[in-house]
């Protein structure tokens, strides 16, 4: 049985058919823990949808009608780069209510993994990339309004740089926002986050772990949160599509401890959102996942909370 809990629920599979965002890969992934004895039925717990006041702490009353009603335009449509449904368009308010879920969780535990979620290219007012509404912001915001917190250090690390919360966040003293990413691939142009790593192409694992502690480093050095969210892309691997890093399976899950474990030293609860991930074998993107829910269960134990760096 796992120290902390998973979020789930089968809605997350937004059934897009041949689509290189193969959504499918959520359920996959927790086949495999249960498979494979990782995780018992006991540690995954199901969310219900966000509510309109939720999602409506981060998006426009005009993004969430024309999303509720099918009112969006042709260019909008093709800005998501996904098929419009009312079977997506309950899969993200349920992938927001699972990180305001996982959120809550790591509070308590000091761990909370969304199988699902880190929909980082949603904006206030429209979706791209994949992505329509901003579940990791929907859940800060909650938690922030819930009196929960104030202070949230927003950790990116899929090979994608996070527009949309670089965006959302921009203006935010409470909210520290870094994006480690592929400085040649989507989106173009790339606001600014608050400390953005644009790496090479085919950066390999020892660069990039020596450019995760250095911006791990800076940001607390900057910043004192009293949260860490992690999306935990999948897609910097070697063999994801969509992707031109060049990282190991290995690298991967050092780099999610690495995340863990400098959170962990601070006292600092971790709340994970799993983003991107379009290897060409959808079961590497699956055990890459599965490996970050690995690398949780292997933190080292958290020092009291407020410890000093």
């Amino acid at each position: 049985m796992l120290p902390f809990k998973l979020v789930y629920h089968e809605g997350y599979d937004l059934r897009l058919g041949e689509h290189v965002f193969q959504s499918q890969k959520f359920k996959m992934v927790r086949d495999l823990l249960l498979a494979e004895h990782i995780a018992e039925p006991a540690d995954i717990l199901a969310p219900e949808p966000a509510s309109d006041a939720d999602i409506l702490r981060v998006h426009t009353r005009e993004w969430v009608d024309k999303l509720q009603h099918d009112r969006l335009s042709l260019s909008e449509r093709m800005r998501l780069e996904i098929l419009y449904s009312q079977a997506a368009v309950r899969g993200f308010w349920l992938a927001a209510g699972g990180s305001i879920l996982a959120a809550q969780c790591a509070l308590k535990d000091g761990f909370g993994i969304n199988i699902g979620g880190g929909f980082h290219h949603a904006f206030p007012g429209h979706g791209e990339g994949f992505c329509m509404i901003h579940d990791v912001a929907v859940a800060i915001r909650r938690l922030q309004a819930d009196g929960a917190l104030r202070k949230a250090l927003v950790v990116d690390t899929d090979v994608h740089q996070g527009n949309g919360t670089a965006a959302i966040f921009a203006d935010d003293a409470d909210v520290f926002t870094v994006s480690l990413h592929q400085e040649n691939n989507y989106p173009e142009p790339k606001p600014p986050s608050d400390l953005d790593v644009n790496l090479d192409d085919g950066t390999g694992d020892e660069e990039y772990l020596d450019s995760l502690h250095k911006a791990l480093a800076d940001s607390f050095g900057r910043f004192a949160p009293e949260i860490l969210f992690y999306i935990g892309g999948a897609d910097p691997y070697r063999e994801d599509q969509l992707g031109g890093l060049w990282l190991s399976m290995r690298g991967l899950q050092e780099r999610d401890a690495l995340v863990f474990a400098e959170a962990r030293r601070r006292g600092l609860p971790v709340a994970v959102a799993f983003a991107g991930g379009y290897a060409r074998k959808v079961e590497d993107t699956v055990r890459i996942h599965v490996n970050t829910v690995i690398a949780a269960r292997e933190a080292p134990a958290a020092r009291a909370s407020g410890a000093n760096p």
